[in-house]
């Protein structure tokens, strides 16, 4: 057996100056709990007898195992639990304090005045700690039986002190690190690693119970000039101390049981992987919880857009109907005059063909909202729609003094779409190009293959838009501020329809313009491909 450990040395500093130390890992608290766990199980479900020396957490979760195994009848041969001056400051009656138990049977403290007195089966003695004990920065599990010898030390490093304080110059603290603290669960700070040994071998824990020997007595020494506590029952540690002396030395000698360590091992590992599969379930809730949040988001989101809507639906018939009401008004009064009476009769069949647009309009974006299979889409050719619409709008350019003319090859192929979207989109980006193009102007319509889309050209030379107001020509209900009286009088759900239609058919269309010159609007619309053209994966 090693020499000596030196009495002012910690647990932990002893266990590294052995001839063979164990592995020192840096473990969470939850880890130390575990491994702890799986010792005292082992020890409870197997029945056996076993002497134990621990310094656990601050808690009753870290504490409950201890309990459990205490109080089967006739097993537990002495649990000696150290504790922080903290954790009994309340108890100024000394050093020692019993909270031993036997079945249902307490220890009272009468029972260990003498030196000889011999400690019941089950007795767990609680033994309070100087606040400058080299222990209070230790947490550890010792089990000493004539089958198993098992130790868990755990030890917290000085930089977590400095990390905690911000100041490696300010006292540390003697209180426990991992104590039962508001919002910590079950005792356990998880913001803190410690350094852990784990151990089977007899002599590094001989060394480590020699260690805690030197360390209590000479816990004795400054607690007996501290100012906590008073004098009387100093004694008593120095009789706990020779009685593990003497419960040791009655053991039977001790080996190990390779059966026993094949169950700690199989624990272990079991807990372990419940360890995993619940950190498995809680990355799947929580994967779920956050596809939830967007989903959420972008519901809210649609549902704003919703009430937007039909506030804008609301604003846009309210006007067309105030107009109306307010001419017919007017036309009720006995002194109007033939004109004026006319002027208010074509002012309401104005507003009526407005009302009329508004409400077509938003029937066709309604139903854009339905879902659209791709298999609905079939090969559409622009020859067969382009100069139909061109040839109805023809006559309300030359009305206008607007030159209309368009250019559509046959040998374009055709583009994916639905033939009723396709005249939609025409209508209303060709009825747009001759609204705003004033008497005099020229409107083109010209298509031609680019790549895997066919581009569709509209292009005049009217008014023009603003570059700032090009970003918002798409919006609902939105219309050229610089526009005429006669061509503000849209519905302003032309261009949002439009857009709409190239997104569901995978297309799309952006706009050039410069004020006073004319505005350019380029449509592309996909090559429609069967399913023999589409690549293979």
């Amino acid at each position: 057996m090693n020499s000596t450990p030196v009495p002012d040395a910690s647990l932990y500093e002893i266990a590294l100056s052995s001839d063979q130390p164990s592995l020192v890992l840096q473990i969470s608290p939850a880890t130390l709990k575990s491994v702890v766990g799986s010792f005292m199980d082992l020890l409870t479900e197997q029945k056996i007898p076993a002497i134990i020396w621990a310094k656990l957490p601050r808690g009753p979760v870290w504490h409950a195992e201890l309990e459990r195994y205490s109080l089967l009848p006739g097993v537990a041969r002495a649990i000696y639990l150290f504790k922080s001056h903290r954790e009994d400051r309340g108890d100024n009656s000394g050093l020692v304090s019993t909270t031993a138990s036997v079945g249902t049977e307490s220890l009272a403290d009468s029972e260990i005045a003498s030196p000889s007195h011999q400690i019941p089966s089950g007795a767990m003695v609680s033994i309070r700690l100087a606040p400058e004990s080299q222990l209070r920065r230790e947490y550890f599990l010792i089990i000493w039986s004539a089958e198993f010898q098992g130790m868990i030390l755990a030890h917290r490093p000085r930089s977590a002190q400095v990390a905690k304080t911000g100041s490696a110059n300010l006292p540390e603290p003697g209180a426990e690190a991992l104590e039962t603290r508001p919002g910590a669960e079950e005792g356990t700070d998880r913001r803190q690693n410690l350094l852990a040994m784990l151990s089977l071998n007899t002599d590094l824990i001989n060394r480590i119970l020699q260690g805690i020997e030197c360390i209590t007595t000479l816990n004795q020494e400054r607690v007996a000039t501290s100012t906590e506590t008073t004098s009387p029952a100093l004694p008593e540690l120095v009789n706990w101390v020779h009685q593990w002396q003497k419960l040791l030395a009655e053991m039977p000698a001790p080996r190990l049981n390779p059966q026993l360590l094949g169950q700690l091992l199989t624990r272990q590992l079991q807990q372990q992987e419940e360890f995993w599969q619940r950190s498995i379930t809680y990355r799947k809730q929580a994967e779920i919880a956050e596809a939830l949040q967007i989903q959420n988001a972008e519901l809210m989101n649609v549902i704003r857009l919703k009430d937007d809507f039909l506030n804008n639906v609301g604003q846009e018939l309210r006007t067309p109907l105030t107009t109306i009401k307010t001419a017919l008004t007017l036309l009720n009064s006995p002194s109007i005059k033939p004109p004026q009476r006319q002027r208010y009769m074509d002012l309401i069949a104005k507003e009526c063909d407005r009302q009329s647009s508004l409400i077509t309009s938003l029937l066709d974006l309604v139903q854009l909202e339905q879902v659209v299979e791709q298999s609905s889409l079939k090969p559409i050719r622009l020859v067969d729609v382009v100069p139909g619409v061109v040839s109805i709008y023809q006559p309300v350019a030359e009305e206008k003094g607007v030159k209309l003319a368009y250019t559509v090859p046959e040998e374009l192929p055709p583009v994916s779409c639905i033939a009723n979207w396709l005249k939609q989109i025409v209508i209303n980006l060709l009825n747009n190009s001759i609204k705003y193009t004033p008497t005099g102007g020229q409107v083109w319509v010209r298509a031609k293959q680019q790549g895997d889309y066919v581009q569709l050209e509209f292009r005049d030379t009217g008014i023009g838009i603003a570059p700032t107001e090009v970003p918002k020509i798409f919006e609902r209900f939105y219309r050229v501020r610089q526009a005429s009286e006669e061509s503000a009088s849209g519905a302003g759900l032309g261009l949002t329809i439009v857009q709409q239609l190239l997104i569901r058919c995978g297309g799309s269309i952006s706009v050039r313009s410069k004020l006073g010159e004319g505005s350019t609007f380029n449509v592309l619309l996909p090559v429609y491909k069967s399913e023999a053209d589409q690549p293979l994966e």
